[in-house]
């Protein structure tokens, strides 16, 4: 019998903290994310054309690598930080909360999306970590652009786990998503695009395509039973 590979299918959150305060920080619904980060793209749109007086195009340009920047981030993020196992009782327990409990409970829905209190902190970092590369208001247009990348890859995790689609893009990578989820979690690390799994061959054999078909039925037989 092949390995079992998460806890439960669940939708309903487990408890991760004893302090109420500590515990609503780890839960979020899928909309917030949208709310807050598009104002903070818009502002940096602002900030590029009305303060730093750059065209439409040039905007666009750096938008656009921004954008196409993002998925890489997403790549090396999800495969060499938040797939990092740490051997120390407190990295292990910092690695759960990151990402281990995702995989423990990969269709909670309350834990599906990034929490502010995860995601204004590392876009900070980030940020600082680029203006040591671009001038200021030639980073406010592209971290427009991989912000908007980040929040396509937070609505369509979420997706991934809860949507049913039945056919086209969307179904090729909810598949390739839970392939990562339900048969090896050391590969498929794209969510948003599988175009990284491709590069660094880190990818599912074509073949395995249709066994997840069977992975995402069983994994729904899961959620009736639990």
């Amino acid at each position: 019998m092949a390995k079992k590979l998460y806890v439960s299918n669940s939708t309903e959150s487990s408890r991760m903290f004893k302090n109420d305060f500590l515990e609503s920080l780890t839960k979020v619904h899928f909309t917030v994310p949208i709310i807050f980060w598009i104002p903070v793209i818009i502002y940096f749109i602002w900030k590029a054309s009305a303060q730093g007086g750059m065209t439409a195009g040039a905007i666009a340009l750096w938008f656009i690598f921004g954008l196409a920047f993002w998925t890489l981030a997403e790549y090396v993020l999800h495969r060499w930080v938040f797939h990092y196992e740490p051997t120390s009782k407190f990295g292990q327990r910092v690695h759960f909360i990151f990402h281990g409990v995702h995989h423990d409970f990969p269709k909670d829905r309350l834990r599906l999306v990034m929490p502010l209190s995860a995601s204004i902190p590392m876009a900070t970092i980030i940020y600082i970590l680029f203006s040591f590369f671009f001038a200021e208001f030639t980073l406010a247009a592209f971290f427009a652009g991989f912000l908007l990348g980040y929040l396509i890859y937070d609505e369509s995790h979420y997706a991934m786990h809860h949507a049913n689609f039945k056919s086209g893009l969307f179904k090729r990578i909810k598949d390739h998503h839970m392939l990562h989820h339900y048969s090896d979690p050391e590969k498929g690390f794209g969510v948003s695009s599988s175009i990284w799994d491709v590069f660094f061959n880190s990818g599912f054999p074509k073949k395995k395509s249709a066994k997840s078909v069977k992975t995402e039925k069983l994994s729904q037989e899961s959620v009736e039973n639990a």
